[in-house]
Formats: structure tokens, sequence, C-alpha cells
């Protein structure tokens, strides 16, 4: 188990359910907040990062996700619902993932929080790989026009990752473009989205 408050540099906050899940004093679903790295595009930007610890944990890796909107190659922005078990659909928190070796499949228990939120995360701001997309558009964009990228980021940064946009993620809404998130690939509990018919 994870004590989110030990991440002392970041401001955390405790996902509202946790009380259900577990009775532990820790805490296995928050959000963090990030900032982009200076001197990139994302410089400046605000993002609420959902984090979610399996049981396995820190021998699993963490699951994470942009909240609020993020334009990058290896974030897939896509928004989807997810059929539950009683048929209803409802926002799915892994629609969209990141493309990040290290936390989807090199993942080692030497690796804690703080390596996501100070090597990990910023270094895949920094050093996008276009060739690995998830999202395609950003992808096209960085390898055709690298200046027109970084406008378009820019603009991404000012209109959906400043505190205003950070605080009001997550909020039930029903505006499909108000959330991107990244998840794990690895997840075994997923459902079909419905039945085919033939």
């Amino acid at each position: 188990m994870y004590a989110p408050w030990l991440m002392s540099d970041y401001e955390v906050t405790l996902v509202n359910d946790n009380s259900e899940k577990k009775s532990s004093i820790y805490s296995q679903e928050f959000y963090v907040r990030f900032k982009g790295p200076q001197e990139t595009p994302f410089e400046g930007g605000l993002w609420k990062i959902h984090v979610e610890l399996p049981d396995q944990y820190p021998y699993k890796s963490p699951s994470i996700g942009f909240v609020n909107r993020i334009f990058h190659p290896n974030i897939d922005e896509l928004y989807v619902n997810r059929q539950t078990q009683s048929g209803v659909f409802t926002d799915d928190p892994r629609s969209g993932s990141v493309c990040l070796d290290v936390i989807n499949q090199t993942w080692s228990p030497m690796f804690d929080m703080i390596n996501i939120f100070e090597v990990f995360l910023p270094q895949l701001l920094r050093y996008p790989n276009p060739t690995d997309p998830l999202n395609g558009e950003a992808a096209a964009l960085l390898m055709r026009d690298p200046k027109t990228y970084d406008v378009k980021v820019k603009e991404y940064v000012t209109r959906y990752a400043n505190r205003e946009a950070a605080d009001e993620a997550g909020d039930d809404s029903d505006e499909d473009d108000e959330m991107s998130s990244v998840g794990d690939f690895e997840s075994d509990d997923e459902e079909p989205a419905g039945q085919m018919e033939v």
C-alpha cells in the first residue's frame, strides 16, 4: 500500500470512495496535480492525474490517467463509454492510454510514485515518440510540422491545463470532450461493450 501524503511536493487529493474499498490508512486511489515540464510546450500546464494502485503495488504498476485533456502523440485522448455488468454505460476511466513502457511493460518494484511524477511523465512530455503513437493526429503533426505541433500543444495547455480546468476535471459532466485518461493496458476486469447481433 502507498500513503499519498508521502509525496509532499505535490498536491494530493484522495478520491471520495476510498473508504468503501479499504479501511486502512493507505489510499489506493487519489489525484495528483502535475505541472508541465519547463522549457517544453507543456510548461505552465497543470494536469489532474488520477492514480489507482493495484493491490499488488509496488509489484504491479499503478494505473494513471490525465483527467483534463492533453495533446501528445503517446497519450490517447479518445473518450469512450463502457457498459457495466448492470448494462449501464459509464465513463471508462481507462479510456485513452499512455504509451510509456516503464509503466505498462517494464515496471519494477524499485520504482515509486516520485519516479512517475519527477522522471517518467516529464520525460514522456519532453521527448514524445511519434513512431509509436496513441494519438495519430498529434504524431502526424509532430512529424510533419513540429512548430505547428508546439502551437497546438500550447493551445491545449491554455484551454485545458489551467487551474480552473484541473479543478473542474473529473466532475460529473455530460460533455465528452472534458476528459482524457491514461490507464493500465493489462486490466483483466474489462467488460464487453455489448452483445453482437448475429
